[in-house]
């Protein structure tokens, strides 16, 4: 990832990560949603080490902050920052993704936008 996003770290709980998720499940997408959980089950990983988890929970804090470089309320282009940034987390730590991680975000999403 280009900037260090560790720094939104402090935006990111179980709780602040689904609250977001429902909040923003249809206005999202569902290809924001499944990086989003991919990440999220990543995180449960056992072999993850400490610079691939401050790289996941960093982006999926800067998924969960309202406010960031594109805000989330602008339609269409609202999520396309975290997507961006999502995907970073994801290409970066793709060693320590799991299939069952991916197959639990695809079920994940399946469930949230019926």
């Amino acid at each position: 990832m280009a900037e260090d996003y560790s720094k939104y770290q402090t935006q990111y709980s179980r709780e602040s990560f689904f609250a977001k998720v429902k909040d923003c499940a249809k206005s999202a997408g569902r290809e924001v949603l499944v990086k989003a959980f991919q990440l999220y089950y990543t995180l449960d990983n056992p072999a993850l080490p400490a610079w691939a988890r401050t790289a996941i929970i960093g982006a999926a804090g800067y998924f969960i902050l309202p406010i960031d470089a594109v805000p989330d309320i602008i339609p269409a282009a609202g999520f396309a920052d975290d997507l961006a940034v999502l995907a970073g987390a994801i290409a970066t730590t793709a060693m320590y993704t799991r299939k069952e991680d991916l197959e639990k975000a695809e079920a994940a999403v399946d469930s949230l936008l019926g």
